[in-house]
């Protein structure tokens, strides 16, 4: 009787595992977590460019990097004293937490026939499973580009009731191609008059958040 091949992610851990080992690439062996933060993000945003612009072989060559960095980050901890976890567990606690979230799926009590009905009970799910958190604001990112961090503020403050997204903010668009060249537009007047778009947006952001925050305080 022969073993089981191993399978081609084996492969790339024991690779990992072999470039991080004694004797190995002095480069690999030095890096911590926090070294590998940059090429995480640009090794995701490499990827996005593939998901948006690029072939079968480009999303295939950047989901590899990216799967790379996560397997690079569990061999680190793997050796790290007061982490000691590996790929295992963090696939364990990744299992769990998509089956705890899709009980409409895997034999729970609800039921979801469409997107929207999932989405309506996963805020009930999260708080079950992050009962520490207070507010609709704990677990965002603040580091997340400022665009994106807008949408995600933006629903947090419709959720609250503290905006109705519905009215469309007053801005006459109705693509993401007419809305880019505005939001370029907007860019390039801020440029021409010497101001920051990015400090600006960040600015107003921080002010949303404390307008959420007092407002869940009048609806506690």
């Amino acid at each position: 009787m022969t073993d089981t091949a191993p399978s081609k992610l084996d492969e790339l851990v024991a690779v990992t595992a072999r470039l991080r080992a004694p004797g190995g690439c002095p480069w690999d062996a030095e890096q911590t977590h926090e070294s590998l933060v940059q090429y995480l993000i640009e090794e995701t945003y490499e990827l996005v460019e593939a998901i948006e612009n690029g072939t079968r072989e480009d999303m295939i060559e950047e989901l590899g990097d990216v799967l790379y960095q996560v397997l690079f980050h569990a061999d680190i901890a793997a050796h790290t004293p007061g982490e000691d976890f590996d790929l295992q567990d963090v696939a364990a606690q990744m299992a769990a937490k998509m089956v705890g979230r899709h009980p409409h799926v895997f034999g729970g009590e609800r039921t979801a026939e469409t997107a929207d009905d999932v989405v309506g009970f996963w805020d009930d799910l999260k708080k079950a499973e992050k009962p520490g958190r207070t507010s609709v604001l704990d677990g965002i990112p603040q580091a997340m580009p400022s665009l994106a961090l807008a949408d995600k503020l933006l629903g947090r403050a419709q959720k609250v009731g503290l905006i109705d997204l519905a009215e469309g903010g007053g801005v006459p668009v109705s693509s993401e191609d007419e809305l880019g060249p505005l939001l370029l537009a907007i860019v390039a007047s801020a440029k021409a008059q010497g101001l920051d778009a990015e400090r600006a947006l960040r600015s107003t952001l921080r002010d949303l958040q404390g307008e959420i925050r007092e407002q869940e305080a009048l609806d506690a």
